[in-house]
C-alpha cells in the first residue's frame, strides 16, 4: 500500500513539472518553425508571369502604362496577401563598361524587410532572333557534300528506311555545314562525278560522299560491264577506291559491311540478293578488299577474305564524340551494336591511319572510324573512308556526328548581351511584419 502511494506522488510531481514548464515556455510562431522560402517563391512567380511571354513583353514596354499596370495586377494576384515586393527591370548591355542599366520598377511597399530574398530572370526582346551560324567545312578548298540519292538503285541493311529518306535526313542535318550540298539523283549523275565532271559547277576535289544505300553501292549502267564486272563487280569497288584517292574524297559508309553489293534496278532487273531485294548483285567481302587496293593505288588482286568481325559487340562512343555530341546538339544513343566492325590491322596494311575513332576499339576491331590514306613517304592525305560497321537499322545521326567530329566546324552564336536585346528582371520579396 505504501509503495502504491509513493508511485502516485511521483506521477503527481512529474505531471506538475510538465504543466509548469509548458505554462512558462514561449513557443516560436509557426512562421519561424516553418518559414516561407521567399527565394523559391520569387523565381517561381517570375516563371509563371513569363509562361506566355507576358513578362518579356512588359519588360520591353515600361513606358506603356497599360502593359506595366497589367503586370503589377498579375504580380499582386500571384502572391499571398502578406508578401511585399519590388520588381526592377535592368537593360543588359556591354556598352561603356556598364553591364546593367536601370529601366523601371514597381513595388507595393515603401521598403522591404531585412529578411527579404531576391531572384533574377533574363528575358529577350520578342523582335530579336538568336541564331547559330556554323562554319563551312573546307570553305575555299572544296566544301562540297555529295549525298547519293539515286532513284535507280536499292539499298540493303537499311531495314525500315529507304535510301531516299535517309538522304533527306542527312541533307537536313549536314547541309548548313557545307558550301555546296548536292543530291546525286541517279546513277547517271554518279557516273558524271566519277568521271570528274561537276553537276552544278561545284568543286569536285576534297568532297565528302555519303552512300545512303547501306551495304550496297549504286553502280551506273555504263559500269555494268567489263572490266568493272570482274569478280562480281569487285573491280567496280576497286575503281571507286581509285576515284576516292584521286579526288581526295571522304567516302562515308553509314552501316554494315561496306561495298558488299552493287545496285542498279535497270541493269540487274531480273536479279535479287536472295532476300527479295531486286536490282542487286552480291559482291561479297571482295568488294571491301578491292576498294582498299584502289585507294592505295596498288594492283588489283581478287581477295574474298573477310575484313570485318561478325561477332555481336556492344560499342560505346569515345569521349571526344560524346563531348562534341553536346556541342553540335546531335544525340544518337551512346551505345550501339556492331556486327560489321572492320579489322584495324587489315586496314593499316593499305597505308590507312585512323583519323578519328567514333567508338572505343574492341580488340583489333573498330566499329566506327575515319581512316585516312597516306601514300608511302607522304604526309598528305589522299582519300579517306568513314566506315560505320553497325547492325541495322541505321541511325544517320551517327554519320552526321562522325563527320562533324572529324572536321569540327565551329559554331558562331549570337550574343545575349547585344545592345537592346536582353533585360534582367529582379523580384525582391519580403514578409509583412518581419524584421
Amino acid at each position: 500500500m505504501i509503495r502504491t502511494i509513493e508511485v502516485l506522488f511521483v506521477i503527481i510531481i512529474i505531471s506538475g513539472a510538465i504543466i509548469a514548464t509548458s505554462y512558462f515556455t514561449v513557443l516560436p510562431s509557426p512562421r519561424e518553425v516553418s518559414p516561407m522560402n521567399l527565394r523559391r517563391l520569387s523565381f517561381t512567380t517570375l516563371q509563371m508571369l513569363d509562361s506566355d511571354y507576358d513578362l518579356s513583353k512588359a519588360a520591353f514596354e515600361t513606358e506603356n502604362a497599360t502593359a506595366w499596370s497589367g503586370l503589377q495586377v498579375a504580380l499582386s494576384a500571384s502572391l499571398p496577401s502578406n508578401i511585399v515586393y519590388n520588381l526592377t527591370v535592368y537593360d543588359v548591355s556591354d556598352q561603356d563598361g556598364q553591364v546593367y542599366n536601370y529601366v523601371s520598377s514597381i513595388s507595393n511597399a515603401a521598403s522591404l524587410s531585412t529578411t527579404s530574398e531576391v531572384s533574377t530572370y533574363t528575358v529577350a526582346s520578342s523582335n530579336v532572333t538568336f541564331n547559330v551560324t556554323p562554319e563551312k567545312i573546307s570553305e575555299g578548298n572544296g566544301g562540297t557534300l555529295y549525298i547519293l540519292n539515286c532513284s535507280d538503285a536499292n539499298g540493303w541493311w537499311i531495314t525500315g528506311y529507304t535510301a531516299q529518306s535517309l538522304a533527306q535526313d542527312l541533307y537536313n542535318l549536314l547541309s548548313p555545314y557545307f558550301v555546296n550540298t548536292i543530291m546525286v539523283q541517279n546513277t547517271s549523275q554518279l557516273a558524271r562525278i566519277l568521271s570528274g565532271t561537276s553537276l552544278q559547277g561545284e568543286p569536285l576535289r576534297d568532297a565528302v560522299v555519303i552512300n545512303t544505300y547501306g551495304e550496297a553501292v549504286p553502280i551506273p549502267t555504263t559500269y555494268c560491264q567489263a572490266p568493272y564486272s570482274q569478280n562480281s563487280y569487285a573491280y567496280y569497288s576497286y575503281y571507286l577506291g581509285q576515284r576516292v584517292n584521286l579526288y581526295n574524297w571522304t567516302w562515308s559508309s553509314i552501316v554494315g559491311y561496306p561495298f558488299y553489293y552493287v545496285s542498279n534496278t535497270a541493269a540487274f532487273s531480273g536479279g535479287q540478293n536472295n532476300w527479295g531485294i531486286y536490282g542487286m548483285q552480291m559482291t561479297g567481302p571482295g568488294g571491301s578488299r578491292a576498294f582498299l587496293e584502289g585507294i592505295n593505288n596498288q594492283a588489283y588482286v581478287s581477295n574474298t577474305n573477310a575484313v570485318t568481325d561478325s561477332a555481336n559487340r556492344q560499342v560505346i562512343f569515345t569521349q571526344t564524340i560524346a563531348d562534341l555530341s553536346n556541342y553540335y546538339g546531335i544525340y544518337p544513343s551512346t551505345y550501339q551494336t556492331s556486327t560489321r566492325a572492320l579489322s584495324n590491322s587489315t586496314l593499316m596494311s593499305y597505308n590507312l591511319r585512323v583519323g578519328l575513332n567514333v567508338f572505343n576499339p574492341s580488340g583489333d576491331y573498330l566499329a566506327g572510324a575515319i581512316y585516312n590514306h597516306y601514300a608511302t613517304g607522304s604526309s598528305n592525305i589522299t582519300g579517306s573512308l568513314l566506315a560505320l560497321g553497325l547492325t541495322r537499322t541505321p541511325d544517320v545521326r551517327v554519320t552526321g556526328l562522325s563527320l562533324l567530329s572529324y572536321f569540327q566546324p565551329r559554331l558562331y552564336a549570337s550574343e545575349y548581351t547585344a545592345q537592346g536585346t536582353s533585360r534582367l528582371v529582379i523580384l525582391q520579396l519580403g514578409l509583412v511584419g518581419s524584421g
